[in-house]
């Protein structure tokens, strides 16, 4: 194993103590260990730290849940100037032994890269679309509409379409789950933006990276594994709230400038439609 010290992780948990284990075990068998790692926990209760004994770990708590983007920000402001590569992820991930040392090839090897994202797989073996275009107004709606009744439909095709096959590539954007990125262009945007509280950062991230002209990179031959979280039908609803209240936020970068404004209030009130109608499928 090579510890790299140019190369930092942050972790962000909510009530993640039952899946610390399975994530740090798999980081000790990485081929290449941070010298810096972060986690923030932004549930009420601290986890226990068995689980990360050992390992050059700092815990900072945020019972004040500032959210996902607002998190990381808060970590990467506190690593020193020595670090110029930043792990991003969520706890209930297991890592691949060469993952991370794949991404830090890719990122090295291509040019104007700012974000690297691995192949990531849920609990099944499935593999998921972590991969996908920035959703403009055609592929948006044709998404929105149809993605459910007709998924081969082109525009969820465009959407969803990078995420397969083996060769590394340009994408539009890259799931917030798991990805690295240069400490230079997360600094530069001025990291996340923290007016999403969940959903649309990570689109957001990448968005922004492009318009300075940086390139995100899926790098399928770099492997995790995706657990994910159970929900509960009460709070699907509200995540279902949040989802297209930051798409609305979103969509308002995407389409800025008062000769914008109808098409913006036109979308917005598409998205407001389909939160309502998506949500009362969990009213109790």
């Amino acid at each position: 194993m090579t510890r790299r010290q140019s190369l930092a992780l942050v972790i962000v948990g909510y009530d993640s103590e039952a899946v610390l284990k399975g994530f740090f075990d798999s980081l000790r068998q990485s081929s290449v260990m941070p010298s810096h790692i972060i986690m923030v926990e932004n549930s009420p209760v601290l986890p226990k730290l068995e689980a990360m004994k050992g390992l050059p770990i700092k815990v900072l708590h945020r019972p004040d849940n500032p959210g996902y983007g607002a998190a990381v920000n808060f970590a990467i402001a506190t690593l020193p100037a020595v670090v110029t590569e930043v792990v991003v992820c969520n706890p209930d991930i297991t890592i691949d032994p060469e993952a991370i040392e794949t991404l830090l090839t890719s990122m090295e090897n291509f040019e104007r890269t700012a974000i690297c994202g691995p192949a990531i797989f849920d609990s099944k073996g499935d593999l998921y679309p972590s991969a996908r275009a920035i959703p403009g107004i055609r592929i948006g709606i044709g998404h929105a509409l149809l993605g459910k009744v007709w998924p081969s439909n082109p525009w969820t095709q465009r959407y969803l379409g990078n995420y397969e096959g083996s060769e590394t590539r340009v994408v539009g954007w890259l799931s917030g789950s798991f990805f690295l990125i240069s400490r230079k262009a997360f600094d530069q945007i001025r990291g996340f933006d923290e007016g999403y509280f969940m959903f649309f950062e990570d689109v957001d991230l990448g968005f922004r990276l492009k318009k300075l002209g940086y390139r995100s990179a899926y790098v399928p031959s770099a492997r995790i594994t995706h657990m994910g979280a159970h929900s509960t039908s009460s709070r699907m609803k509200s995540m279902i709230k949040a989802h297209h209240r930051s798409a609305e936020r979103f969509l308002s970068k995407l389409y800025p400038g008062r000769l914008r404004a109808p098409l913006r209030a036109a979308l917005n009130l598409g998205l407001r439609i389909r939160a309502a109608l998506a949500s009362s499928r969990f009213e109790q």
